[in-house]
């Protein structure tokens, strides 16, 4: 395959990938307002499509990120905040509609976790390690232990 023909076929590819995107808000949904409807784009923007669940509802074309970007824009037109349209969402959906989670205790719990058993572990790792030198170098015999560990080795020598 020539390289003019490869670049051709990746340029399309990504026009056909690019195109799902487009069309995933639809001119019924536009709001008249320019200001408004870029408040709802920013909005949108931030919110999972819970069909998807990696992509915004503003690139979704799902059923679900379709009612959630009318919802969003009649949440404006009644005169909403943008924090308010999120919160009213979040309300109804959960935290996980949010593409950037809020930072909470348990969003910090959940990312701290890893850490945390990491931490643990080696402290372990470094515990155990340092417990088996030390039996290995007979540091956990009493004198009166290695005194009679010496007369049995002599005596074994002896016979």
């Amino acid at each position: 395959m020539t390289a003019f023909v490869r670049q051709g076929l990746l340029t399309l590819l990504l026009l056909i990938a690019a195109a799902g995107q487009v069309f995933a808000v639809t001119p019924d949904e536009m709001l008249d307002d320019p200001a408004l409807e870029q408040r709802a784009r920013a909005i949108s923007a931030g919110l999972r499509c819970l069909v998807c669940q990696n992509q915004s509802i503003d690139d979704s074309d799902a059923e679900l990120a379709h009612d959630l970007r009318v919802l969003v824009r009649q949440r404006l037109v009644e005169g909403d905040s943008d924090e308010e349209v999120v919160d009213y969402v979040v309300s109804r959906y959960g935290e996980f509609v949010l593409l950037k989670p809020r930072l909470t205790v348990q969003t910090i719990a959940l990312w701290s976790t890893p850490a945390i058993l990491l931490a643990i572990g080696l402290v372990w790792l470094f515990a155990s390690t340092r417990k088996r030198a030390a039996n290995a170098s007979g540091a956990l015999l009493s004198d009166d232990e290695k005194r009679e560990l010496d007369r049995l080795l002599d005596a074994e020598k002896s016979e």
